[in-house]
């Protein structure tokens, strides 16, 4: 599972509740001097959730999630260093993400999986999305009677 949410909540038997899964973002403007064009800022409410269950691969192992802007430009990665043990319970990874928005479409979050140097080469797993939208909204003009 990989997913982007506002929030997580992790209990101290390892259970996780995700709280408001996010695949899309509508950021807003008000005013007589909105801007036409969407001023670049950071979305600093994401978390990125992914659970790994065992399966045939075991060991220690990197987990890479890189972020793709619209347009194909690559953004600088996240790792973080796992250890998949054998069983059911697999390996939950919490990684709470300030994102650097500069234009409005979709974001992409690869997560890759990376073995040691004399392992096997790094893995794609998935890719989520984030759409990214700019919806400027003008005050209301008052009409006169």
């Amino acid at each position: 599972m990989a997913v982007l949410c506002e929030k997580v909540l992790q209990e101290q038997d390892g259970v996780l509740t995700i709280i408001r899964i996010i695949d899309q973002l509508t950021q807003t403007a008000v005013g007589p001097e909105a801007p036409e064009q969407m001023p670049p800022f950071i979305a600093q409410n994401l978390t990125m959730v992914v659970t790994i269950k065992a399966d045939q691969a075991r060991g220690r192992y990197g987990l890479r999630i890189r972020p793709e802007a619209p347009g194909g430009f690559q953004l600088p990665p996240v790792e973080q260093a796992i250890t998949i043990s054998p069983g059911p319970g697999g390996v939950n990874v919490v990684m709470p993400m300030a994102l650097p928005i500069s234009a409005e479409g979709v974001y992409w979050f690869d997560v890759i999986l990376t073995a040691p140097p004399t392992d096997q080469p790094d893995r794609l797993l998935t890719r989520v999305p984030l759409e990214v939208q700019y919806a400027p909204q003008l005050p209301a003009i008052a009409s006169s009677p």
